[in-house]
């Protein structure tokens, strides 16, 4: 019982955090008068969203393996879905679907995050990527939210673009990047395991900042119900292992 409180406990908290920033951030950023700060500040705030944005995806991912709130499904789902929604309306059911088609086959023609099988280049990639998830349904959405905040709340175009639109997508940039393309993108001597997958050799700082540790992504495959901010110890764990046998 007392582990299912903490695992919950820890989960629940860490996940709310995540959304609590994403939102809190945005709030601010979006009071702004943008015209009366420096560019100098104007970029960090940009890069910062942008990882509040992938932080919120990568919450969604969690939820996605139940990792979020591991003994309540239902709450698990619910963030998960509100983590997507905010994120750019996507559909949770639906990419719970396809991940788990990621999974079951990596790196292969029925992976839906993988390229089309003849041009495994960086942006060829990216784009197939983004045409797989992103519905006009869902650009359709994305346009009223932009108007209602306009033209409801009042909230200039500038602010807008700069600290909404701009950190969405560069965070599917970051996400794919270090998420999709480095750890899948086939090595010069073929892929070496069932997974198809590597991870990088960051520091866990530096893995922190570029993906919230998604980019130890062997590991995730392997064990994909650990959630992300318990992968540097699963990481460390793995190397012991490894060394010893």
């Amino acid at each position: 019982m007392k582990e299912s409180l903490t695992s919950f406990s820890a989960g629940i908290l860490i996940g709310g955090g995540v959304i609590a920033a994403w939102a809190g951030m945005l709030i601010f950023l979006l009071a702004l008068n943008v015209s009366a700060i420096s560019i100098l500040l104007i970029i960090p705030a940009i890069l910062f969203q942008t990882f509040l944005y992938t932080g919120l995806f990568i919450t969604a991912h969690d939820a996605m393996h139940g990792s979020v709130s591991r003994h309540h499904k239902k709450l698990n789902a619910f963030i998960g879905a509100l983590c997507v929604g905010l994120y750019a309306i996507f559909s949770f059911k639906r990419l719970c679907v396809e991940h788990r088609r990621h999974h079951a086959n990596p790196g292969s023609d029925d992976d839906p995050d993988f390229h089309d099988g003849h041009h495994p280049g960086f942006w060829r990639w990216y784009i197939h990527f983004l045409l797989t998830y992103v519905t006009w349904r869902q650009i359709a959405g994305m346009a009223m939210v932009f108007n209602i905040m306009k033209h409801g709340f009042g909230i200039s175009t500038i602010p807008l673009l700069m600290f909404w639109v701009a950190p969405s997508l560069l965070s599917t940039l970051q996400l794919f990047y270090f998420g999709t393309y480095l750890p899948h993108r086939k090595p010069e001597g073929g892929y070496d395991n069932p997974h198809r997958a590597r991870s990088n050799e960051f520091s866990v700082f530096w893995s922190f900042i570029t993906c919230y540790h998604f980019g130890y992504h062997w590991e995730h495959h392997e064990y994909p119900r650990v959630p992300w901010w318990r992968m540097p110890a699963l990481r460390k764990t793995q190397s012991a292992l490894d060394r010893l046998f």
